[in-house]
C-alpha cells in the first residue's frame, strides 16, 4: 500500500461574505505542532442581493462556484489528503443553499456540510482560544458575520452561553442602509440601535448574569477596526494571532464611518474596499455591544470558524 507522507488538511469556512481557506500539514514526529502552508480568502458576497429574500443571487452564486473551484486548485497543487468544508448563514436560510451544496460537490468534488448558529459559535469559541490566551475570567466573543452574529460569552475552559443572530452585516445593510453611497442618516442609526435592543434582549440578561470583563472580535470587521487603527491593511498572512484595539481608536473609527460618504470610507487607510458599508452597520452593532456591557477592553482574533475546526480535529 501506498501511504502519502504527509497528513495535509484543507479546512473551508464559507461565509456569508467571505470565503476562507486553510491548509496546514498536521503534527508528525518531525514537528508537534500543524505547519500552516496556506492561509487565504476571497470577498464573496454571498449574500449580496439576495439573503434578505431568503435566496442567493445568481452572481453570487456563480462567485462561490468559481472560488470554489480556485480553492480546489490550490487543494490539489498542495496534495491535500483530507478536506473539511462547513458553510454557514447564507447557506443555511436560503432556499438554494442545498442546490449550491450539490453543485459544488458535482464541480469540485468537495462536500460541503451546512452547520447550525450553536454549532458555529462553538467552533468560533474553539478558534478565539487558539489565538487569545482568555485566562479565567468571562469574555464576550463576538464574530459579525454577513449572515448571522455569534456571541458567546465563555472564558478559557467553559462557554457559559452562546447564541447565533440572523442579523450578520449583509442583513444589516439591507434592511438600514440600502442607498450605502452617502453618510450613514442619524435616523438609521437610532433605527438600528432600536432593531438591536429588541433583536438582543438575550445578550442583554445573559450579560447581566456573566458580567464578561473583556470583548473578543473574531471576524472581517474586527480585523478592519485593528487595520484602521495600524492605518494600513494587512495581509492573511501577515495578521497576527491577536490584536489589541484601543478603545479611542475604535471610537476614532466609528466616528469616520458614520460621517463620510461611501468614496471617502472606502479610501480610509486600512479599509477593504468591499467592508467600507457594512463596517458602517458593524460599528453600530460594536458601539451598541460596548454601550450594554460597558467594556473597555477590545481585542481582535485573527482566529475563528477554521481554527477551531482544525483545534477540534487535533484533540479527538
Amino acid at each position: 500500500m501506498h501511504h502519502p507522507l504527509h497528513r495535509r488538511l484543507a479546512l473551508i469556512d464559507m461565509g456569508t461574505n467571505t470565503f476562507h481557506l486553510l491548509i496546514v500539514e498536521l503534527p508528525e514526529p518531525r514537528h508537534a505542532q500543524p505547519i500552516t502552508l496556506l492561509r487565504t480568502k476571497v470577498g464573496v458576497r454571498l449574500g449580496e442581493g439576495g439573503i434578505s429574500k431568503g435566496h442567493i443571487a445568481p452572481e453570487a452564486y456563480a462567485r462561490a462556484l468559481h472560488t470554489l473551484a480556485g480553492f480546489k486548485e490550490e487543494i490539489e497543487l498542495h496534495q491535500v489528503t483530507d478536506v473539511r468544508a462547513t458553510a454557514t448563514s447564507a447557506m443555511r436560510v436560503t432556499s438554494n443553499g442545498p442546490e449550491l451544496v450539490k453543485d459544488i460537490f458535482a464541480q469540485t468534488g468537495i462536500r460541503v456540510e451546512v452547520i447550525a448558529g450553536d454549532r458555529e459559535a462553538e467552533l468560533i469559541c474553539a478558534g478565539v482560544r487558539r489565538a487569545v490566551a482568555l485566562g479565567p475570567e468571562k469574555h464576550l466573543i463576538i464574530d459579525i458575520g454577513g449572515g448571522s452574529v455569534e456571541f458567546i460569552i465563555a472564558n478559557e475552559q467553559t462557554i457559559f452561553w452562546k447564541q447565533s443572530f440572523e442579523i450578520g452585516a449583509q442583513r444589516l445593510l439591507d434592511m438600514f442602509f440600502p442607498d450605502s453611497s452617502g453618510v450613514f442618516p442619524e435616523a438609521a442609526v437610532a433605527a438600528e440601535q432600536a432593531y438591536l435592543q429588541q433583536v438582543l434582549a438575550p445578550l442583554a440578561a445573559a450579560v447581566q448574569e456573566h458580567r464578561p470583563v473583556g470583548l473578543v472580535g473574531a471576524s472581517g470587521s474586527f480585523d478592519s477596526l485593528a487595520d484602521m487603527q495600524l492605518g494600513r491593511l494587512r495581509t492573511e498572512a501577515e495578521l497576527p494571532p491577536s490584536t489589541e484595539l484601543a478603545l479611542e481608536s475604535f471610537r476614532r473609527s466609528y466616528a469616520q464611518l458614520l460621517t463620510l460618504p461611501h468614496d471617502e470610507r472606502a479610501a480610509l487607510p486600512g479599509i477593504l474596499p468591499m467592508r467600507a458599508d457594512m463596517l458602517v452597520v458593524a460599528g453600530v452593532l460594536i458601539d451598541y455591544v460596548l454601550m450594554l456591557t460597558g467594556i473597555t477592553h477590545l481585542r481582535t482574533s485573527a482566529y475563528a470558524l477554521k481554527e477551531g475546526l482544525l483545534a477540534e480535529m487535533l484533540t479527538s
